[in-house]
């Protein structure tokens, strides 16, 4: 059997959510919800809310043991560090990334990361690139709008080429879709059922037709949750592919021969949906993921949907997917 990777799973620490509550406001603050948690919300509305195994990294290998992962690859969440000045930024960056190459140095043969960058300001994004790197990064996590910005946005070239070069992989995750508030996305938490994967989706399909593909052809993008709704979708990107002459601007392949060279994770809720992924994306791209310790997180379900996949699809999926893509050092 191959060795579970986990390549989709989040932690935090104390000096990192102390920075967001001090610098984050107006837009960002932290409060209570249904449940007795508090969590960070988004111009009023919830979208992440953080849980004591976020910080507790003897209690993930327990879990770990517990569930059968051999490996993850932890990365910060949601709002990653896009809010403050620079210096404030930068120095969220770098107390999440100094956390979590601690983390690999303490448990070598279970914990890798994703290094977070304030890609808001190119410069020191990419002196913190260099830097995790050296430090032990196996890829970057970027989230899949910053600050309302897109992901093709030319403000953030520079990044993408430095990231292209590296050859790395990269974890597309989401946060709150702008207009979260015009939306009315505080009612029943919709940023987490629907908003997420609506912004993993515009951002992938926004780098679809955008030709970002065929700028950047090192790098492997990885979309979570099972690509948002891409999978769904991608037939009818095609269609508007082929109908719509402005989805053809900056692109000469269609949208679904692209997505054969996008990763997604296996952060679905039914086997349906990650069949869906599957076929779309194919068998070599898709990678075992939990979203856990997140409140909807959930490694015994997302490996268990794995494990029901066909044999060669099983294997690929649990681990060698990862094994492949990733430099494990």
């Amino acid at each position: 059997m191959s060795l579970v990777i986990d390549i989709h799973t989040h932690m935090l620490n104390n000096e990192w959510l102390k920075l967001l509550e001090k610098h984050g406001r107006p837009r960002y603050t932290l409060k209570a919800v249904t449940g007795g948690l508090r969590a960070i919300h988004l111009d009023g509305a919830p979208f992440m809310t953080p849980v004591p195994e976020m910080f507790d990294w003897d209690l993930r290998i327990r879990n770990m043991d517990r569930v059968g992962i051999d490996v993850s690859v932890v990365s910060l969440t949601c709002p990653n560090v896009y809010w403050g000045s620079e210096a404030v930024s930068l120095k969220a960056a770098q107390v999440m990334n100094d956390e979590m190459a601690k983390a690999r140095r303490s448990f070598p043969d279970r914990i890798q990361w994703f290094c977070s960058l304030p890609w808001q300001y190119e410069k020191a994004a990419l002196a913190e690139l260099k830097r995790s790197l050296k430090a032990g990064a196996c890829g970057v996590m970027v989230l899949a709008n910053i600050g309302g910005r897109a992901l093709t946005d030319p403000a953030f070239a520079k990044i993408w080429q430095a990231i292209d070069a590296a050859r790395l992989p990269v974890l597309i995750h989401p946060t709150a879709p702008p207009g979260v508030k015009e939306m009315e996305m505080a009612h029943f938490q919709l940023v987490a059922s629907v908003g997420f994967t609506t912004d993993t989706t515009l951002a992938v399909a926004r780098m679809i037709y955008d030709g970002f593909f065929d700028r950047f052809q090192k790098l492997k993008i990885i979309a979570s949750h099972g690509g948002g709704t891409l999978p769904y979708l991608i037939g009818r990107l095609d269609q508007c592919y082929e109908q719509i002459p402005a989805c053809r601007t900056r692109t000469r392949e269609k949208p679904s021969l692209h997505a054969r060279r996008i990763y997604a994770d296996a952060v679905v809720f039914t086997d349906d949906a990650l069949a869906m992924a599957v076929r779309v994306f194919g068998s070599g791209n898709v990678l075992y993921g939990s979203d856990y310790p997140h409140t909807i997180g959930d490694p015994i379900g997302c490996l268990a949907r794995v494990d029901r996949l066909p044999d060669g699809a099983r294997e690929r999926v649990r681990g060698r997917n990862s094994e492949r893509i990733f430099d494990f050092r």
